[in-house]
């Protein structure tokens, strides 16, 4: 699975909001990234932690001439799994069926939406037209992804008998 393919799967809980999904996908990873480099840990609890580690200047073999050569000490990225992650993949744990995240918060907003729609009459027809003029730009960009896909089968396609 790719990243376009994960924002897809993700809003699909966003009530098919691609671009919502893509920002809360894109805002975690940006945040996990930045705390790491820093050299923060970054824990969340059942999936895994995400560490900066050090690895320090050594001696390797260049497997192209059998040389020796020094390397230099670097940083770089750790993740280690949590326990409710490996027990799912190991199928001693199953996952819980999907539910959409907007769902609930649907049934708690309800009373205070008629609250709310008596005090801003003139702000729900506001934001009427601005939901309009984004849902004109979505489903260009859908008819531009539905061109891409394509393209990427056809070349797809030419690689797997050039292979043979």
């Amino acid at each position: 699975m790719n990243k376009s393919q994960l924002v897809d799967e993700l809003a699909k809980r966003y009530d098919g909001n691609r671009k919502a999904a893509a920002h809360a996908l894109d805002s975690v990873l940006d945040t996990i990234t930045r705390q790491v480099a820093k050299g923060e840990k970054v824990a969340i609890t059942g999936f895994g932690s995400f560490e900066k580690a050090v690895r320090n200047a050594r001696w390797v073999r260049n497997p192209q001439t059998g040389d020796r050569v020094k390397t230099k000490k670097k940083a770089v990225p750790k993740f280690s799994p949590g326990a409710d992650l490996k027990n799912v993949v190991s199928g001693a744990k199953k996952l819980p069926a999907l539910k959409k995240a907007a769902a609930p918060a649907k049934k708690a907003a309800a009373p205070a939406k008629a609250v709310a729609a008596k005090a801003a009459a003139p702000a729900k027809a506001a934001a009427k037209k601005t939901t309009s003029a984004p849902a004109k730009k979505t489903s260009a960009k859908k008819t531009s992804t539905a061109k891409k896909a394509p393209a990427k089968k056809t070349s797809t396609a030419k690689k797997a008998p050039a292979k043979k």
